[in-house]
Order: C-alpha cells, then sequence, then structure tokens
C-alpha cells in the first residue's frame, strides 16, 4: 500500500511514509481509548480554550498549511489558504455553542424530574477524502472532541502530511495525547478498526462505493455511522433568473476545488427560454478559465488529484460524446506533466450516459435544456444522488416548488451550494444519510440518554 505525497501537477513523489504496523495502530487505539475515559469527564470551559487555540494556529500559519494541500492534492492555493481559514471558524463555532448545543433538555413528564442528556460515545474513527484535505477532517473533530469523544483519522492516502499536521494541530492546541490520532493505514484496515470494540462510530466522507463498504461494516457491528457520499448536483436555471449572476456563478460552483467536490454543481437544468444565452456565455467563462501551477495565485484551475481520477474522468467524457453528446468546450487531457484536464461543457448528453448519470469528479459540466418548471424538477431529482441543489429564479411561487419538491440534502435559492457551520449538512439517497455541522451534527456522535426521576 503506497502511502505518499506526490505531486499532481509534476508527477513527482515528494516523500513516502511507511504505514503503522499492526502494533503501531494498536498502540493508538488504545491510547485513544485510555484518554477518551479521562477526556470525557473534562469541563467545557477547558475544551474550549483548547479549540480556541487550535483555531488561532490554523489562522497564524495557514499559508503552511495552504501550500501542503496544494502540494499533496493540487488545489490552487488560494482555496487552500482559505480551507485553513473555514477549519478556524469551524472550531470557534464549536467552542462558542457546543455547551449549549448538549445541554440538558428538561421535558415536563409524570416524574418529579425528566430531562434528556446528551452524552459522548467514545471512540470515532474518521474515514476521510483527499479532496479537502484539512476541511473534511476539521468538520468532524470540532464537534466530536467538543462532545467529549476522542478521534482516530484515517485519511486518504495521498494526503499524509496534511492528516500529521492535523494530528500535530490539536497536540499544540493543548488536547491531550489519543484525544486526536492519525492512522497511516490503508483502506483494507478500515472494517478492522471498526470491528474493535473500543470504537464507538464511525463518519465516512467518501464515494458511494466507499460508503457501500463502511456501511456494511458498520452494520454488522450495530455502530452509528454518518455517510457523506457523492453527489451530481442540479443547478437549475429559470427565465426569471439573474442571468448575469447565475452564469458567473455556474463557472465557479462546477470548477471549484477543480470539480473535485461532492457539492459542486454538476448538472446545469436551463429552460428553453433562456438556454442559448446562458450556452453561449457557460461556455466562454468555462473555456476562459486560467489553468495552470496551482502555487500560482493566478490559476484559477489545478491539476487533478490522482492519474486514476484524469482517466476515468476522460473516459466518461469520450463515452457520453461518442454517446450523442455535444461537446462545446475542452473534452481532453492537457498536453503538459501533472493531471491536468480542460475545462469542458457537453450539451444534452443522451439518458444513461455517463454525463447524464453519473458523478463526474473534475471540471466538466453537463447542460441540459428543459420545457418548463415540472421538467426541471424531474430531471432535478437524479435517481441516485441528493446531496445539494442551486436554484435561479426571482419568481417566488417557482421557488417554493423547487425548494419543497428537489430531494435533497440542501437547496440554495440564487446561490451556490456551499457547507457553513451554522447549517447542517449531508444528503440523502445514495449520497449518504446522518449530518454533520450545527447543532444536528454535534449530536451525531452523542448518547441521546432519557432521564426519569420519581
Amino acid at each position: 500500500m503506497s502511502i505518499a505525497t506526490v505531486n499532481p501537477a509534476t508527477g513527482e513523489t515528494v516523500r513516502e511514509f511507511a504505514a503503522h504496523s499492526p502494533a503501531e495502530v494498536e498502540a493508538r487505539l488504545a491510547r485513544a481509548s485510555a484518554t477518551f475515559a479521562s477526556w470525557r469527564r473534562v469541563p467545557f470551559p477547558e475544551r474550549t480554550a483548547r479549540m480556541h487555540r487550535a483555531a488561532e494556529i490554523l489562522e497564524s500559519e495557514k499559508r503552511r498549511f495552504g501550500e501542503l494541500m496544494t502540494l499533496e492534492m493540487g488545489k490552487p492555493i488560494g482555496a487552500a489558504v482559505a480551507e485553513a481559514e473555514k477549519c478556524a471558524w469551524v472550531c470557534r463555532y464549536y467552542a462558542e455553542h457546543a455547551e449549549r448545543f448538549l445541554a440538558d433538555e428538561p421535558a415536563a413528564t409524570d416524574a418529579s424530574r425528566s430531562f434528556v442528556a446528551y452524552q459522548p460515545l467514545g471512540v470515532v474513527l474518521a474515514v476521510m477524502p483527499w479532496n479537502f484535505p484539512f476541511w473534511q477532517v476539521f468538520r468532524f473533530a470540532a464537534p466530536a472532541l467538543m462532545a467529549g469523544n476522542v478521534g482516530l483519522l484515517k485519511h486518504a492516502s495521498n494526503v499524509p502530511q496534511c492528516a500529521l499536521a492535523i494530528e500535530e494541530i490539536f497536540l499544540r492546541a493543548g488536547f491531550p495525547e489519543g484525544c486526536f490520532e492519525a492512522l497511516l493505514v490503508g483502506p483494507e484496515a478500515v472494517a478492522g478498526l471498526i470491528a474493535d470494540g473500543r470504537v464507538a462510530a464511525v463518519t465516512l466522507t467518501g464515494s458511494e462505493g466507499a460508503g457501500v463498504a463502511v456501511g456494511r461494516a458498520a452494520g454488522a457491528e450495530i455502530k452509528k455511522a454518518v455517510l457523506e457520499l457523492g453527489g451530481s448536483d442540479p443547478f437549475v436555471v429559470m427565465p426569471s433568473a439573474d442571468l448575469e449572476a447565475a452564469v458567473a456563478t455556474a463557472v465557479k460552483a462546477r470548477t471549484i476545488n477543480n470539480g473535485q467536490s461532492c457539492i459542486a454543481a454538476k448538472r446545469f437544468i436551463v429552460h428553453q427560454a433562456i438556454a442559448a444565452p446562458f450556452l453561449e456565455r457557460f461556455t466562454a467563462g468555462m473555456a476562459a478559465l486560467k489553468v495552470g501551477d496551482p502555487m500560482e495565485p493566478a490559476t484559477e484551475i489545478g491539476p487533478l488529484a490522482t492519474p486514476k481520477i484524469l482517466e476515468e474522468l476522460d473516459a466518461q467524457v469520450q463515452s457520453s460524446v461518442a454517446q450523442g453528446a455535444r461537446l462545446l468546450a475542452g473534452g481532453h487531457r492537457l498536453p503538459r506533466p501533472g493531471n491536468f484536464y480542460a475545462p469542458t461543457v457537453l450539451a444534452d448528453p443522451a439518458p444513461g450516459t455517463a454525463a447524464d448519470c453519473e458523478e463526474l469528479f473534475g471540471p466538466v459540466a453537463s447542460v441540459f435544456t428543459v420545457a418548463n418548471l415540472d421538467e426541471s424538477i424531474a430531471r432535478a431529482n437524479h435517481p441516485s444522488f441528493g446531496l445539494g441543489a442551486s436554484v435561479w429564479t426571482r419568481d417566488a411561487a417557482e421557488q417554493e416548488r423547487l425548494i419543497r419538491e428537489i430531494e435533497a440534502g440542501s437547496v440554495f435559492v440564487n446561490g451556490m451550494v456551499k457547507s457553513d457551520p451554522r447549517l447542517p449538512f449531508g444528503g440523502i439517497k445514495r449520497s449518504g444519510f446522518g449530518r454533520e455541522l450545527a447543532a444536528q451534527g454535534i449530536r451525531e456522535f452523542v448518547n441521546v440518554k432519557t432521564v426519569w426521576v420519581a
């Protein structure tokens, strides 16, 4: 199993790591279990002070952490620095709100005293992806640790330095050893970790296939799981929309993180009355994006994370074009070192093709023309996915129908889908289950205990 930093902009192997041995994994798991016994009793003010310190470290060293993200997975440096800043935000959010979210809730019953208590579960295993190598981890870790749990991180094998840097941040912030630890192991180790009696729950952000495997393993052990999986988010544009704003946001929404985001808009569903001007402007916007070295501030699109992702994306595009999709821009790898793919626009892919029904993880947009609102909603409701949706209309009645009838974990009206510590985040259908962030997220990994006193 290769655990290494491979620069996706050049293909150069920068640093290789030996996987943790079974003895090292056991030592870290034992330490996490022992730490939980004491950490769960640490008062909220002490947890809060340490989480604020983690935020300070993230902010003061955001450039270093941003460069590490860019080196390992290729996101533009500006976006990487912003990711470190967002991690500081989520740390502060839970430092300030966790105690209130988990306070005992009185209930009026026939008892002399009754209430609901929220208590930590124990060791939570986090299986995290490479595409947001800091944010995905911190949005789990901040609420989990503030709730009194401890975390074990099995990060993606192509971002090992990010994993170790996050472990270091929590140690420097004053969290006890064993409160948050990274495991340098391959995916084959995950099922055994879930089966270990010291692991209380698991959270995964990743592919549908990974979700099936983790969900099956957790179900076999009757353990709590939160799964945040893939998406093929719709971006619906109706005639009353502000077309200029919709187009500008559409380009950004499709290419955020080099197009490698579960909540990136991927299917653009446009009313026929405005389809021609939308397509013209959107295609021009995609074609004009600056592709290049992600360490350069002017770069808008960097490389895909791995050669395999590049190959899979190109195969999806070529098969979709061969089956009738109109290629309006891009559609090819770029002739340079690294995993670069040209920003691509496909119009009206045929039903059942990759560009119609699969998740395309890269800067490739599928545009569909529809006749009315009913058809927009029907196409937006992807048979498999249900993560997020962005809808563009200034008609109040259309807004209400789109909000109520689109099947997704979130609907953003006249704005781009994004994660926000103040709002719950997650999906339905094959996009997963459970929620991260907000009050709902911190309550996923606690025992909701009913207390009744005669």
